[in-house]
């Protein structure tokens, strides 16, 4: 009888080398969880809105704070690097940006652009005056 070899039936984390890329395709689905997180204050917001004043301004207390602004900061990025991941895979299924070094550049502009944007877009909105 031969002796039977103990390995995983399918692949797991330790065997393989860790990628940035593979660290993305997991923040990837995070960001995905905390849209649908985010999409709920959103949508206390609306209906606070519509509600009326007290309604409103209590949502406006909670969003001006510091945790409501680090949590609508959060969605902002969680919103602008899913976008970015999402054209990544995109790319992806279209058959391109499988060679190492695109896959990397895909990776990276996920990663940093998601970072730009999400400053960009409070930089607007504060020049605008949403930050008051």
């Amino acid at each position: 009888m031969t002796a039977r070899i103990e390995r995983p039936l399918s692949p797991h984390m330790q065997v393989y080398r860790w990628t940035l890329t593979m660290a993305l395709s997991i923040v990837h689905r995070a960001t995905g969880i905390a849209l649908y997180v985010g999409t709920l204050l959103l949508v206390w917001w609306l209906v606070a809105a519509a509600s009326g004043p007290a309604a409103y301004a209590h949502v406006q207390a909670f969003a001006g704070s510091i945790i409501g602004r680090l949590i609508v900061f959060g969605y902002t990025w969680a919103l602008m690097h899913h976008m970015l991941s999402g054209i990544r895979h995109f790319v992806w299924d279209l058959g391109y940006g499988f060679k190492a070094n695109e896959r990397e550049a895909l990776t990276w502009g996920a990663l940093i652009g998601g970072i730009a944007l999400t400053v960009l877009v409070w930089i607007i909105a504060y020049a605008i005056g949403g930050g008051r």
